[in-house]
């Protein structure tokens, strides 16, 4: 105890530090000491960056660059250049915008990237050497899948094919390389999104990631759901280019056939062709409804003496249908024309319009069909002869599906399931996966149909067919008002004549028109038929069916 009390007043004695006091001093200077350290560190790191940075003979060569347009960007005029003329290049030195496939460090010396611009892909090389910086390898070698990318590069020959990538004899010797926009890390790996969905009718849980060869197997929901993604695979590229050619050749054909391109209301004051399977919105003050099809103002256009009509453009049905064959909203390719004495004139029409978008698939679009084949294996379409087109009378049909065994009446609808199954026999029997079936039943057909002079329980219409599956419906319509009027009230479920949405249509034919005829095309259903895809859904960029609305 003695040595903490302190001493008495007035002693002269100096007071000793206590045992805590000089453990505390002890500590101070330890932490003083090693704050000291790190400070010398810290000064030792960063003298040693300032050093590496100026060292860096390429570093003005790589970077993440201003997001464009903004203050900071500078335009550097630089003409840029596309892959798919890059057997003009050879031995010379290109620019380029692409993006990332997948990029890899191989050593601190060497990085390989995989650079794409739409269906191209290039191996790039990122060599250190007197004029390229180990820090560039490295900041190559770990750029962001799927980033944007400004790359400029010498093109090289190859001595063995690169498998790797789409472009072959060829490599890219990077001398530059910027981001232009920085990807995040991806809820779909586009590599995913290349492979096939699984079967039609398993749900995402039944195969699981790893089944499949050991990669991934991502559903269907999945890839609608990051929709964006998964619209940058190859695969689906080519399936909307094949989508747009469709509609070109369509266009290309009908207008050497001296058809009118028209464009019809889709907002509809009265749901006009009747039925359940309409949306209604509401329109003002007052309710309105989405067009089911164009049908009554194509047939008024006839009546109007544009004599040929056709149109593209979409089509609304609100069928609670969860099928791989079905959506609530679509592109319908409608034609409508007069014709002179028999409404098979029409028929020709049709035939020869899908023979020749058929035909022109095969050579103006084969390396995109050969593309989705390789992924969706599907035999190849078989075609007849131009005006040999198999036309099966619906009675016909019939009696070809009751000698495999369907049990069914004269006068019934087909289902889907014995569509496929009559399409098969077709191809069996006439060697094609495209026909037509005429003189279908009355009573199974809208109200302004022609009844058949042959039989009054069938009618001057017909279907076409795509591997079995319907994508055409039309007929001959009704042009005179008295029998349109009796027809609509007879029809199950009767339909007015003088109602809202009908009036002015059957008013029409009281002018006089023309005999005509004619037909509606659903353009993601030939798409899906052709290549032999397990849903309709691919087809559509941003499908809507009964449970999707988004994105």
């Amino acid at each position: 105890m003695a040595d903490t009390q302190p001493p008495a007043e007035g002693s002269g004695e100096p007071q000793q530090p206590s045992k805590n006091a000089l453990k505390k001093a002890q500590k101070e200077a330890e932490k003083a000491a090693k704050k000291a350290a790190a400070k010398e560190r810290e000064l030792a790191e960063r003298m040693k960056k300032e050093a590496s940075d100026a060292a860096d003979v390429s570093a003005e060569s790589y970077g993440e660059l201003p997001l464009t347009g903004s203050k900071g960007f500078k335009k550097t005029g630089t003409p840029r250049v596309s892959l798919s003329d890059i057997d003009e290049y050879v031995d010379k030195e290109i620019t380029f915008r692409c993006w990332v496939e997948n990029a890899r460090v191989q050593s601190a010396k060497l990085a390989f990237l995989n650079l794409r611009q739409a269906y191209n892909t290039i191996q790039a090389v990122v060599a250190a050497s007197d004029k390229l910086s180990k820090q560039m390898v490295k900041f190559a070698g770990n750029v962001s899948t799927e980033s944007l990318l400004v790359v400029t590069g010498e093109v090289k020959r190859v001595q063995e094919p690169i498998k790797s990538a789409t472009i072959k004899d060829y490599e890219l010797h990077i001398v530059k390389l910027f981001i232009e926009k920085k990807a995040d890390v991806l809820p779909l790996q586009v590599s995913d999104a290349e492979r096939a969905i699984p079967n039609e009718g398993l749900g995402e849980d039944v195969q699981k990631e790893g089944e499949g060869e050991g990669q991934p197997i991502v559903g269907l929901n999945t890839r609608l759901n990051n929709r964006t993604i998964d619209l940058r695979a190859k695969i689906n590229l080519a399936i909307f280019d094949i989508k747009m050619g469709v509609q070109t050749l369509f266009l290309e054909f009908l207008s050497k056939e001296k058809f009118r391109l028209i464009n019809t209301p889709k907002i509809l004051g009265a749901a006009s062709e009747g039925g359940a399977n309409v949306f209604e919105l509401k329109y003002f003050d007052r309710k309105a409804y989405l067009a089911q099809s164009p049908q009554f103002y194509k047939q008024m256009l006839i009546a109007a003496r544009f004599q040929r009509v056709m149109e593209i453009g979409s089509v609304f049905r609100a069928e609670n249908s969860n099928t791989a064959r079905h959506l609530t909203e679509f592109i319908g390719l409608d034609l409508e024309m007069e014709f002179q004495e028999d409404y098979h004139e029409v028929m020709d029409v049709l035939e020869n319009l899908m023979l020749f978008i058929f035909k022109e698939l095969n050579t103006r679009y084969k390396k995109e069909t050969d593309l989705v084949r390789s992924v969706y294996h599907v035999d190849e379409f078989k075609l007849p002869e131009s005006g040999k087109v198999p036309r099966i009378e619906f009675t016909e049909g019939i009696k070809m599906l009751r000698e495999v065994g369907e049990e069914l009446n004269d006068f019934d609808d087909l289902s889907t399931p014995q569509e496929k199954l009559l399409g098969k026999l077709v191809l069996e029997k006439y060697g094609s996966d495209f026909y037509t079936l005429d003189q279908f039943p009355l009573a199974i057909r809208p109200a302004y149909t022609m009844p058949s002079p042959a039989n009054a329980n069938l009618s001057n219409s017909y279907d076409m067919f795509m591997r079995g599956q319907e994508i055409c419906s039309g007929a001959q319509r009704i042009h005179d008002a008295d029998l349109l009027s009796e027809m609509m009230r007879k029809h199950d479920p009767p339909v007015d004549p003088n109602g809202p949405g009908t009036k002015d249509y059957v008013d029409s034919f009281r002018y006089g028109c023309p005999p005509h005829g004619g037909g509606g095309f659903g353009l993601e259903r030939i798409v899906q038929f052709w290549l032999g895809l397990p849903n309709i859904r691919m087809t559509s960029l941003f499908p809507r069916d009964p449970q999707r609305v988004v994105p």
